[in-house]
């Protein structure tokens, strides 16, 4: 099978860029890949978030403006955390040819962690940008992990998951190539 990948780009949404850890730093290293994801060809496939306060149409529902989609990249509706539950995220990447996604996006723990698993079990081999993933700014005394350490904790547990003929990469935005996996 041709390794074929696409980039992932999740929720990255006003509305939740504005309570985001590390918004400027996630949103520039996904810039960066998408710029060079285009440069060679790679599709750009953006999720968009709607319900729950991010209504069609409103500002904090647009992407932004740093990685709004260009004219014809596809760009998927979600109403879950699941970006391929109820979409056309499996059949658009199937039409594309596509046999690995990039992931990158917000909110690390809930639509990141849930979509990358689902690719794995849709037999999607895998890149989680380690650096291109971030969650909610939060107390460090509450019952949620700090930021940080809930983005290092999901880096880690990519590391070790092992799915069956499944390659699962956990890289800084400045290594991904979209190569093949070294065998």
């Amino acid at each position: 099978m041709t390794h074929a990948p696409a980039l992932l780009v999740i929720d990255m949404q006003n509305a939740l860029a504005d309570l985001a850890h590390r918004a400027d730093d996630t949103i520039a290293v996904i810039a960066a890949l998408r710029a060079r994801a285009r440069a060679v060809g790679v599709p750009v496939v953006t999720v968009q978030h709607q319900g729950g306060g991010l209504e069609p149409g409103s500002d904090g529902w647009r992407i932004v403006p740093r990685l709004a989609p260009a004219e014809g990249e596809p760009v998927i509706a979600k109403t879950s955390a699941d970006s391929f539950l109820d979409t056309d995220l499996d059949a658009t990447l199937r039409a594309l040819g596509v046999t690995e996604l990039v992931i990158t996006g917000f909110a690390t723990e809930i639509c990141v962690d849930t979509t990358a698993r689902q690719a794995l079990s849709r037999r999607y081999d895998l890149v989680l940008v380690a650096d291109g993933h971030t969650t909610s700014v939060r107390d460090a005394t509450g019952p949620y992990a700090a930021p940080d350490a809930s983005v290092a904790h999901h880096n880690e547990i990519f590391r070790h998951l092992d799915f069956p003929g499944r390659s699962v990469r956990v890289l800084p935005g400045a290594e991904v190539d979209f190569s093949p996996p070294a065998a």
